[in-house]
């Protein structure tokens, strides 16, 4: 036994590489680790062949969702939603309801592909708007990921410029930070600090005016099934994952591509003789772009920006790798073991599309890639990911040559900002058209 506390208490700025925190457990422990976090028991799954026996093979067994202190006040006012719902009927339910939505929105008149090229459009204005100069890439990436999900949901996209849904984004990425960080994880361990004063309920506020913006807005759309109150953590959860995860994504596509021009060149290159300059990019490039599929692919396994996954419980009694584990136990899935794991990658540490290339040049997508997780609770929203990175990644490289500023600090991708997601501390860049 021993303590993830310190761990976890750290600061918000973390090294990539000092995440081996749980490495270094792993070296000395093996692949399934007991910890006590407070007075919870919870257990670390590491390892790529852990992971598929826990996530695939035994998926129903580690498919439940522990009850997180952070959450609880919420959940209790707006329902469980689809993320954080236990495992059972319900769920079930919801999940189906989900992924059949997503599948209906993308055949209908408007096809999911031509909503993605359309804002694809609207974020290459956001960067042309910046006339070359320095700028942080980061809120054009966030307003185009979740205007995906807006039209989606909601039918209609909002305008760059509209003041209250950009409050609305700041507000979810602060809460994101807080949630994933110090002040949400010591609730999680200790929750009567919800009654004491403290950062910690900014969470709580945050919760609630976010529930309150999309309240106004379902009221005021028709036809939709999003009208009963305890249908807000369903919404709220794919738009935050649907937000979130493809815009920090992107944000270290843009990172790794000014900081390895020679990469840039050869998707430039790759674009340029697949593409062109005459017409928008379209998914369908993808399967002859090889070189930039990779690229993606790298940047998603690099970047890491899951490294743990949320938490998962077992829903009965169960074994993993010879050891027993009960009923309602904690398990936190350790994805950057996979993602970064030695006997796997080549140069787990480095950024390096060859990864993800054959001998002959083609793309090439190993086992152990499971940024999305696995199972099922692997991400649902994961095709339209894919979708979202390939088309908005290649748009903005067919239009611009991006590099650093001559006279600011170099950033690095060994550091971050750890919240519930992994992302590269602020950085700012220029993009020349082409």
């Amino acid at each position: 036994w021993c303590s993830l506390c310190s761990f976890l208490c750290r600061s918000l700025r973390v090294t990539v590489t000092s995440w081996c925190f749980l490495f270094q457990l792993r070296k000395k422990y093996g692949d399934v680790v007991s910890l006590e976090f407070g007075w919870t028991n919870l257990v670390v799954l590491s390892g790529y062949k852990t992971l598929k026996e826990a996530l695939v093979k035994k998926s129903e067994d580690f498919a439940d969702r522990p009850s997180l202190q952070i959450y609880e006040k919420f959940l209790e006012q707006h329902g469980e939603g689809i993320v954080f719902a236990k495992y059972g009927d319900w769920w079930k339910q919801q999940r189906k309801f989900s992924l059949l939505t997503l599948k209906n929105f993308g055949l209908g008149k408007k096809t999911l592909k031509l909503r993605i090229v359309e804002e694809a459009e609207f974020l290459i204005e956001g960067f042309e708007s910046e006339q070359g100069l320095t700028f942080d890439p980061h809120f054009h990436l966030t307003y185009a990921t979740s205007n995906i999900i807006c039209s989606i949901v909601f039918g209609e996209r909002f305008d760059y410029s509209h003041k209250k849904f950009l409050q609305l984004l700041h507000m979810l990425e602060e809460s994101f930070v807080l949630e994933g960080g110090f002040w949400g994880q010591l609730v999680n361990a200790f929750p009567f600090l919800y009654y004491l004063p403290g950062p910690q309920n900014k969470i709580i506020q945050n919760q609630r005016k976010t529930a309150q913006f999309w309240q106004e807005i379902i009221t005021n759309t028709p036809n939709t099934s999003f009208l009963e109150n305890k249908m807000i953590t369903s919404l709220l959860g794919l738009f935050a994952a649907g937000t979130e995860t493809t815009s920090t994504t992107l944000s270290w596509d843009l990172l790794f591509m000014v900081l390895h021009p020679d990469v840039q060149s050869r998707v430039h290159e790759e674009i340029d003789r697949v593409i062109g300059k005459g017409r928008r990019p379209r998914l369908e490039d993808r399967e002859e772009m090889p070189f930039t599929n990779a690229v993606i692919h790298e940047t998603q396994r690099l970047g890491n920006i899951v490294p743990i996954s949320l938490p998962h419980e077992t829903y009965r009694d169960t074994t993993i790798m010879g050891y027993t584990i009960p009923k309602g136990t904690m398990i936190i899935p350790n994805i950057s073991s996979a993602l970064l794991d030695e006997d796997i990658w080549l140069t787990p540490h480095q950024f390096n599309p060859g990864h993800f290339l054959n001998s002959e040049g083609k793309f090439v997508k190993p086992e152990a890639f499971i940024p999305f997780s696995a199972g099922h609770r692997v991400c649902l929203g994961e095709q339209l990911a894919k979708m979202e990175l390939f088309i908005f990644f290649t748009s903005i490289l067919q239009r611009f040559t991006l590099f650093l500023p001559e006279n600011e600090a170099r950033p690095s991708y060994m550091e971050a900002h750890f919240g519930i997601t992994l992302c590269p501390l602020p950085y700012r860049l220029c993009a020349k058209a082409r």
